[in-house]
């Protein structure tokens, strides 16, 4: 099971380090709907899949 506290920093740290830019922010999202976009065709494939055995 995911951690409910995968994205939590420490004060410290956030007060220290600089802000991401625009850039590394906008690979951060290409890798996250990638991932997604992963895990949902996945998702619909095992429904595709699962969907076959029953209809016979």
């Amino acid at each position: 099971m995911k951690s409910n506290y995968s994205n939590v920093a420490q004060l410290k740290d956030l007060m220290t380090v600089p802000p991401m830019t625009a850039a590394q922010h906008a690979e951060v999202m290409r890798k996250r709907i990638a991932h997604r976009r992963m895990v949902e065709e996945a998702r619909d494939l095992k429904k595709a899949s699962s969907g076959q055995f029953e209809q016979s």
